[in-house]
């Protein structure tokens, strides 16, 4: 073992570690579940939530820790409009949380949620605070994303912009996330198959998942909403052949059934210190270990774990991607997610073992605490150490957290 797998390893006081972990059921937007419900209803479910012993219990409302501890909550978001720093705070009120602690809302596009949770997990670990919250929310029936440029077209000097040195990356900014999923395909080669292969491959596992009730206990119902619906059990790869491709309709290979669904959701993460999970004697789920963001490209924004997950791993001080027991990558595009996974070597069978936003939805600023959920979940029940969330960003970055179960007889 190197110096640095030993000094990285070694608990410490201000360690941020995870005691909680909760998300709504994931709906498909306009025609699912949560179509009805707007983006506070999804996160004052799952910040009440996530203070609870057993969340996902309909019966049990004991505390694991009392609203008043909880000292600043960040919010993943990128939909709703400036106002949602209203409405978030409102949401968080509306659940007893008291107005003592603090509220934040956070917008690092398609890795906003597990932004959030760094942003708290940092906050930690320099001695900011001692617990906190990081959460995300979307609802993309609310805020439908194609509504996106003309309610809100960039606000910049067009004319500087277009003549700039730097204006062809400038103006990458604004490609359509399905084009540069194009481009990745088309850049490194992938073909239709390839692609609707792995998409099929993602409703197999999703489906395979709820209907052995792995997600029941990661689910907190919102009204009589229990389970995500966006999986289709009965998906070939025969069937996603006959779709149309969506942004280049004679030679492209992306289209919606190998595409992340727009969705609907919300998740919250409850962190505090080591020293504040010992002294209150409450089990320590996993362990914040390291977190990185790189820069890539926009026109192929989907390569961002390519570079993110090593990044990650090497500030964790871990050797080799090997090392690694689960990754949750998600699913933007079967083309993004395909070429990370393929390039980066990782084993495939370690990779969204119960599906990914292709199956299961990817509600922009929900989705990196949605992933933590789930890899926790996943983590603890087949009994691994290691894990890591990583997403492809827009305009062109990627990012990695990776996560540890320390002790896995606790969970005995």
């Amino acid at each position: 073992s190197t110096m640095a797998e030993t000094s990285s390893s070694s608990p410490h006081p201000r360690d941020a570690v995870i005691v909680q972990a909760i998300r709504t059921p994931l709906c498909r937007a306009r025609k699912g579940g949560l179509a009805q419900h707007p983006p506070a209803t999804l996160l004052s479910t799952v910040l009440g939530g996530v203070l609870l012993k057993d969340p996902s219990s309909q019966e049990d409302s004991d505390f694991l820790v009392s609203p008043e501890s909880i000292q600043d909550i960040c919010v993943g978001n990128v939909l709703s409009p400036p106002t949602s720093a209203v409405s978030f705070r409102m949401a968080a009120l509306s659940v007893n949380i008291p107005h003592t602690t603090s509220l934040s809302t956070t917008n690092r596009q398609c890795s906003s949620g597990l932004q959030a949770c760094a942003n708290i997990a940092h906050a930690i670990r320099c001695g900011s605070i001692d617990i906190g919250i990081g959460a995300g929310v979307e609802s993309m029936s609310t805020n439908p994303m194609n509504e996106l440029y003309e309610k809100f077209p960039p606000e910049v000097d067009w004319d500087t912009l277009q003549t700039c040195p730097n204006t062809k990356e400038v103006m990458d900014c604004l490609i359509p996330m399905g084009v540069t999923s194009e481009n990745v395909a088309k850049q490194y080669q992938l073909n239709r198959k390839t692609l609707d292969t792995f998409a099929a491959k993602s409703h197999q596992k999703a489906t395979e998942a709820q209907s052995l009730g792995k997600f029941q206990s990661e689910i907190i119902p919102v009204d009589n909403v229990t389970q995500d619906d966006g999986i289709r059990p009965t998906t070939t790869v025969e069937k996603l052949a006959r779709l149309q491709p969506v942004f280049d309709k004679k030679n492209g290979s992306t289209t919606a059934g190998n595409s992340s669904q727009l969705t609907d959701g919300a998740a919250a993460i409850l962190l505090m210190s080591r020293e504040e999970a010992m002294k209150r004697q409450i089990p320590i789920l996993a362990v914040w270990k390291s977190y990185a963001v790189e820069g890539v490209p926009p026109r192929i924004m989907g390569v961002g774990p390519v570079y993110a997950i090593p990044s990650a791993l090497s500030k964790a001080g871990i050797q080799s991607v090997d090392d690694i027991d689960i990754y949750e990558i998600n699913e933007a595009f079967a083309s993004q997610a395909y070429y990370s996974i393929d390039t980066l070597n990782l084993n495939p069978d370690k990779v969204n073992p119960n599906g990914g936003g292709i199956a299961l939805g990817h509600p922009l600023g929900c989705t990196g605490a949605r992933m933590i959920v789930t890899l926790v979940n996943e983590m603890r029940r087949e009994r691994k150490r290691l894990g890591v969330v990583s997403m492809c960003i827009g305009t062109g970055m990627g990012a990695a957290a990776v996560l540890e179960v320390e002790d896995m007889r606790s969970a005995l």
